[in-house]
């Protein structure tokens, strides 16, 4: 099985070994790592069939939804291994550590669509955030930003931050803050994806506050939209959960 790792437990004289996936909360582990463990869900199509990790389309959007109803994520199965124990931090300064992509490329990653500059989110009118493809062009990156001319960039086009899907969602430009929170992904003997977590800080709370008509017009209502996600998770493309993917 192919997971984040143990976390480690500090209490008194104690240290117990923790699967991420079996406890929710926040966990702190002996490196700082902050971690938010939710529902172990399984990734489904929309038939309700296992979402199979060699059977993504490489650097094609995918959306679902986690850990709340109404709170979108990217999954994207890059076309090379991702870069391994990335060091990032937080606005505040608070260090953590993203272990990687998962699959058995270590290519398949998974972040929350909440920009952490001005909450610009995926949403089922239009997102102007989404994954850029290796090859294409984006605005975002300039001789004054280091990211690639041609893609392979996570952009968010309301004020052009862009971040390294391959390093965590570091930011390579822009005025964001900080990374986009991490999903944490497993990769089971038997090809299935589950999300157990997520690593980094998240923007749900301000998100909830915030949009609370669109959330009533999209998911029924601010209490139904912070659902937590229990079972499964709906995986879908991206241009078929939103009408208009706006990119710069």
């Amino acid at each position: 099985m192919d997971r984040r790792g143990f976390l480690k437990i500090v209490g008194g004289a104690s240290v117990i070994a923790v699967a991420p996936s079996i406890i929710e909360g926040t966990l702190h582990a002996d490196d700082g790592t902050l971690y938010r463990a939710y529902k172990k869900v399984q990734l489904l199509d929309a038939n309700g069939n296992p979402i199979l990790a060699s059977k993504l389309t490489k650097e094609k959007n995918y959306v679902f939804n986690y850990p709340h109803a109404g709170t979108s994520c990217l999954l994207i199965s890059l076309p090379k291994a991702t870069d391994r124990k990335v060091s990032l931090k937080s606005e505040d300064g608070e260090e953590y550590v993203w272990n990687g992509g998962v699959g058995k490329e270590n290519n398949i990653v998974a972040y929350s669509a909440i920009c952490p500059h001005q909450l610009t989110h995926i949403n089922k009118k239009d997102t102007f955030i989404s994954y850029t493809e290796s090859g294409k062009k984006t605005m975002a990156c300039t001789k004054e930003m280091p990211c690639s001319k041609t893609g392979s960039v996570i952009v968010c086009g309301s004020h052009l931050s862009a971040y390294d899907p391959y390093k965590g969602c570091k930011v390579l430009g822009g005025p964001a803050p900080q990374p986009l929170a991490s999903i944490v992904l497993e990769h089971h003997d038997d090809d299935t994806l589950w999300a157990v977590g997520v690593l980094g800080p998240d923007k749900f709370h301000e998100f909830f506050k915030i949009f609370k008509p669109e959330l009533k017009e999209q998911y029924g209502g601010k209490r139904k939209a912070k659902k937590k996600v229990k079972k499964s998770a709906q995986v879908v493309a991206l241009s078929e959960f939103t009408k208009d993917i706006i990119r710069y």
